[in-house]
This record gives C-alpha cells, sequence and structure tokens, in this order.
C-alpha cells in the first residue's frame, strides 16, 4: 500500500458510509500502540512506523481457544524436540573432543555446532516467505523427515566431515524447518497475550536443553553413541509428528507481504533491533558450548559436568516464561535490552570472577541461563510488534538469516581465544559477555526509537 492509498483512507468518509468508532465495530488499537501519543497525520504515522494501524481490522486473533492453545502445545513439542537438541550441543561437544574427535582442537569441533546454529538462523528469511504465502504444514513434514535422516545419518558418523554434514547442516536445516513455522503461527493467533504464548512455545527448547544432557549421557554410557543417538532421535521424530499434527496457522488477509523483503530494512527499528541482535548472538551460545570443558577445567567430574549444562538451560526454562508472560503488561522491549544486558553482565562478573567450584558455576549457570532464556523468547514478539500482519513470517526469517552470520562466528572465534590463551577461558568469557552488553546498547535504541519516553510500555 503506497502513502497516496493511506491518504485515502485518512480523509473524511461520508456521514453513515462507514461504522461509528463509537459503535461495536470498532477496531481497537493494538496494545503496544495503546499508549502512544496519536498521529497528527494518518498518511505519516503509517508509512513512517511499518505496523499498519488501519490495517489491524483486517485479521481478528482468537487470543486463545482449541485450535490456538494447541499450535502453543504442538509448538513446545516441535522445540522441545528441535532446538532444546541443539542446546545440548556442549554434551556433544565434550563426548567428541574425548572420544570420537579427540584429535582435533575444541575449535574445530566447535564448527559443527555453530554450522547448525548458521543453517538453523540463515534457513529463517526463505522459510518465512513460504510460511507467509503457503502455512506452516508442508514445512513441518519437510522439517520432520530432514530430522529423522540427519539424526540416523549422525549416529553412523565416524570421520568429522560426515559430522559436519549430518549434525551441522542436515540438523540445522530440520530445526528451522520446524521452529519458524511453529513461532508465526503463534503469532497469527495471538495478539494481547502474544510474548506469553510464545514463550511457553519457547520453554520447550529450554526443557529440551535441560533433558538432552543427562539422557545423552546416560545412554552414550550404557548402549554406546550410535545406539544413543537414534533412540533419542526416535523420540524426537514421534514429537516432530506429532507437533506437525497440531500446529495450524489462523487465516490471514490474502494479500501476500511485500513482493521485496529490501523495503524491510529502511525501518530503522527493525534495523537496529536486527544489527544489536547479532551482536548478542555472537556471544551468546559460548556458554551452551563451553561450560562442560570449563567445568573439567575447575575440576569437576565428567559425570556432573553435563549437569551443569542441564541447570543452565533449566534456568532457560523460567526465563523462557517469566519474562515473556511479564512483557504483556510491561512491554517486549522494555524487558528484552535489560535482560540482554543482565545476560553479559553475569558473564564477565559470575562466570569470570566467581565461578571457580561447582557451586558458584552452577549459580552462574542457572542465572545466565534464566537471561539468556529471556532474550532468546522476547525477540520474536519484538518482530511482531513492528510487523504487520503479513510481513511477521518474513521479518522474523529475515531477522534470523542476519544473525545467522555471527552466530556461525562465536562458537569457533571462542574457541581459538581458548587455545590463544593456552587454555585459559578468560579471553572466551570476556569476548561473550561485552559482545551481548554492546548488543543489547543497540536493542536500547531501537526500542527509544519505538516510543522516545522512557518508561513508555513498548
Amino acid at each position: 500500500m503506497s502513502v497516496v492509498d493511506i491518504e485515502k483512507f485518512s480523509q473524511k468518509p461520508p456521514a453513515g458510509s462507514f461504522p461509528s468508532l463509537d459503535s461495536d465495530h470498532e477496531c481497537t488499537r493494538p496494545p503496544f500502540l495503546q499508549h502512544a501519543p496519536q498521529p497528527t497525520s494518518p498518511a505519516r504515522s503509517i508509512s513512517e512506523s511499518g505496523t499498519l494501524e488501519l490495517l489491524t481490522c483486517e485479521h481478528q486473533y482468537s487470543d486463545g481457544g482449541f485450535k490456538a492453545n494447541l499450535t502453543v502445545v504442538g509448538a513446545f513439542i516441535a522445540l522441545f524436540c528441535t532446538f532444546g537438541l541443539l542446546n545440548a550441543f556442549g554434551t556433544f561437544q565434550a563426548w567428541y573432543t574425548a572420544h570420537q574427535l579427540q584429535h582435533m582442537s575444541p575449535s574445530t569441533i566447535s564448527w559443527i555446532g555453530s554450522l547448525q546454529l548458521w543453517v538453523f538462523f540463515f534457513s529463517g528469511w526463505p522459510i518465512g516467505r513460504v510460511f507467509d504465502s503457503y502455512g506452516p504444514t508442508r514445512l513441518m513434514i519437510a522439517g520432520t523427515l530432514c530430522y529423522l535422516v540427519s539424526i540416523l545419518a549422525t549416529s553412523f558418523s565416524v570421520l568429522y566431515y560426515q559430522y559436519v554434514l549430518s549434525q551441522g547442516i542436515l540438523f540445522g536445516l530440520s530445526v528451522g524447518l520446524l521452529f519458524y513455522p511453529s513461532l508465526a503461527s503463534i503469532s497469527t493467533h495471538f495478539l494481547k497475550y502474544r510474548a506469553t504464548a510464545i514463550g511457553i512455545a519457547i520453554a520447550g527448547s529450554g526443557l529440551g536443553g535441560v533433558v538432552h544432557p543427562i539422557v545423552l549421557q546416560h545412554l552414550f554410557e550404557a548402549v554406546g553413541f550410535g545406539w544413543g543417538v537414534r533412540i533419542s532421535g526416535l523420540a524426537g521424530f514421534v514429537g516432530c509428528v506429532a507437533a506437525t499434527l497440531t500446529v495450524k496457522s489462523a487465516p490471514s488477509p490474502t494479500q501476500r507481504g511485500p513482493s521485496s523483503d529490501l523495503k524491510i530494512l529502511p525501518d530503522a527499528r527493525f534495523s537496529l533491533l536486527a544489527g544489536g541482535s547479532c551482536l548478542v548472538t555472537l556471544g551468546l551460545f559460548i556458554p551452551f558450548f563451553y561450560i562442560v570443558d570449563y567445568a573439567r577445567h575447575i575440576s569437576v567430574s565428567e559425570h556432573m559436568s553435563f549437569y551443569v549444562l542441564a541447570v543452565l538451560n533449566a534456568g532457560g526454562v523460567l526465563g523462557r516464561l517469566a519474562p515473556a508472560t511479564l512483557s504483556d503488561t510491561i512491554g517486549c522491549f522494555n524487558l528484552l535490552a535489560p535482560s540482554a544486558f543482565l545476560c553479559g553482565l553475569s558473564c564477565l562478573i559470575l562466570w569470570i570472577v566467581t565461578a571457580k567450584s561447582l557451586a558458584t558455576l552452577m549459580l552462574f549457570a542457572s542465572i545466565y541461563g534464566f537471561f539468556s532464556g529471556a532474550v532468546i523468547s522476547l525477540v520474536n514478539p519484538c518482530v511482531a510488534q513492528i510487523s504487520h500482519i503479513r510481513q511477521i513470517g518474513t521479518r522474523i526469517g529475515m531477522l534470523y538469516s542476519v544473525i545467522s552470520f555471527p552466530s556461525l562466528l562465536g562458537g569457533p572465534a571462542a574457541g581459538a581465544l581458548l587455545t590463544r590463551g593456552h587454555g585459559s577461558f578468560d579471553g572466551l568469557i570476556i569476548f561473550s559477555g561485552s559482545t551481548i552488553i554492546a548488543g543489547s546498547l543497540l536493542i536500547l535504541v531501537a526500542k527509544l526509537l519505538v516510543d522516545s519516553r522512557v518508561f513508555a510500555r513498548v
């Protein structure tokens, strides 16, 4: 819709042409705009914001109901099986370092996990476009099949390149095919309680990150690596099938989003949110990759070191739920920037200074898990908040495609710092914490562009 077309909407219609705004047909302002000042010019307000208030009426959000709630359950299951296993890569990193790939450096092994993240994030843009046109089902069927093949291939892998192809690339793609359609579908059902619904779904990844390290460690010791991966993968495959059957998107306006995704880029709020997310992502997953190795570095037993990763992910479960629920009241951006800042600060204070024993490391893991979980759960509602209903899938996917590149570099960069420090984790920790804090500052600027009032509900 051009500015000229919008100006036509701004002209006062003849009496009786449309229902009165005082009637039962009133189209309410979205929650994030209820406290914003009224625009002086409808055309100017709409063209600059990118959040088309006049077009909000085109889509009716149920904010609940059987289909919407079942979609949240299905998304929870999908993320438990896929993103939860991705969060548990530290288990594989530690196992490969001690067994199959013990002749390789930690930095080289971490490329497997970094490729997972890169393929998962980068696939978001094309997957988002397909979702906006065709919905979630076809994508999730492809993701479920891809998940099964990747798990089986990983279980039979022996050489490094085989792990890169099966676990790094193929599994990362399966996560993307199940992750993005699930969360984008939730956004088509919920408006008022969107952050809460997405937070519940993303909590599945946190719970999966708690369960998978413990289960995999016991399976590896009981039946070996190959059968351990296959048993875990079969259970995950059943979950992916259930998720595919339950996740459905709400009917949306027939007109599709912009023909060119480049039209999104001039939106300064989206660009700053994406830039801040890039810096955050550069350091965010480093503890997930290296905290098990760090635990062993401070003489924690091999058995207990895997529980540290489980505690980190357990903190993420609460972090995905509590801030997301609270953000529906005080605003997504109001929580995203502080959560990212405190996440980075916990690395620079708790990890590098105090985490010298199992107890203090567990404390850091739980706190970092909480704030990192909040960051992960709040990004999607922030994107949806500044996007039109027809652009939600594309914009979420575009954001994740942009942050795929720093996610690819974060793990290997941390591994290189570990090698350069001759086994000292200080450089790795400082790099992780400082990049997250820098990203939180850009997100704060994006929040101020949405509403310049410091305490506004945004």
